[in-house]
């Protein structure tokens, strides 16, 4: 299991090596406790909601997104460059990420505004100064897997292998994150499960196993990204093994439903937490979001307990 080494160790990394230790505001959502299923940041292309001063009981603001290679759906148009605007409106401390391309010789071949730097870099641009990135599936041309984005220091990185058989490549990028706010590291699991039963099984286990063994039982954690799990096994386990609690859920008590963007049907993406209370949570999937990927996005805002 390759491991991210900060950087005055030498090691060869997929991780920036700036550290800035100053909290930044979060984009005011104004929504009650729950989660929202409108239109939430309608706005043009680089016009920006009113930023506010970080209230004090709001410690975190965490958001996931399957961006879908940085295609639409059906993979009509590159929207590569549309959804770095889009990620800075949502004001996040720390975004989990799936499908991000860090390397596609034919896609840079075929399209003159392809980004010179991986994906993960290129989306991070001046506002999530650190990030980590754990490459999985590997083909002739390229390779894709998760990243996550921070604000605030990463101060180790490894990108565990749980796939379960050769032609379906996955991967679980756990970071750890320094935040002024908590005398423990914040751990982070970024996944996107297998599409199969089974597969997911097995890495639930693994997710499970991982914080078992790495993580210690009072520190604060957040595991985010793409399921695929619209059974709603994971959840219980997770829930039942590591006591980890799911934040975004609907009037009924199920996940939200975040797949297809365009008129969501399948409970799919989660955050899960532990050591916060949430506060509020979204699920932004309007006319805007619904061009950017097959999936909508998730944020929570979290308060340490």
């Amino acid at each position: 299991m390759p491991e991210l080494q900060i950087p005055e160790s030498g090691a060869r990394i997929d991780q920036k090596g700036i550290f800035s230790n100053s909290p930044v505001a979060a984009a005011h959502l104004g929504r009650a406790r729950g989660c929202y299923d409108g239109c939430d940041f309608d706005l043009p292309v680089g016009v920006f909601p009113p930023q506010v001063h970080k209230i004090s009981n709001v410690n975190l603001h965490v958001s996931t997104y399957n961006i879908h290679k940085g295609f639409s759906q059906f993979n009509r148009r590159m929207m590569i460059h549309e959804l770095r605007d889009h990620l800075q409106v949502l004001g996040a401390d720390i975004i989990f990420l799936q499908e991000v391309q860090g390397l596609h010789r034919r896609h840079a071949a075929r399209f003159e505004d392809w980004p010179d730097e991986p994906q993960y870099e290129f989306l991070a641009d001046q506002v999530w100064p650190e990030f980590a990135y754990g490459r999985n599936a590997v083909y002739d041309h390229g390779h894709h897997g998760n990243a996550i984005l921070s604000r605030y220091p990463i101060v180790r990185a490894e990108n565990q292998d749980v796939s379960h058989h050769a032609l379906e490549r996955r991967g679980m990028l756990h970071c750890e994150i320094e935040l002024p706010e908590m005398t423990q590291r914040l751990h982070c699991i970024c996944v996107h499960l297998a599409l199969h039963e089974r597969g997911r099984r097995h890495q639930v286990g693994a997710i499970i196993e991982r914080l078992n063994r790495e993580v210690p039982d009072d520190a604060p954690v957040v595991v985010a990204g793409d399921f695929n799990d619209w059974r709603n096994r994971a959840g219980k386990r997770l829930e039942e093994d590591l006591g980890l609690e799911e934040a975004c859920r609907d009037h009924r008590g199920k996940p939200v439903r975040t797949f297809p963007s365009a008129f969501p049907m399948l409970r799919l993406d989660r955050i899960y937490v532990r050591g916060f209370r949430v506060r509020h949570t979204h699920v932004h999937h309007g006319p805007i979001w619904r061009r950017l990927s097959d999936h909508a996005a998730l944020s929570a805002h979290l308060q340490l307990e």
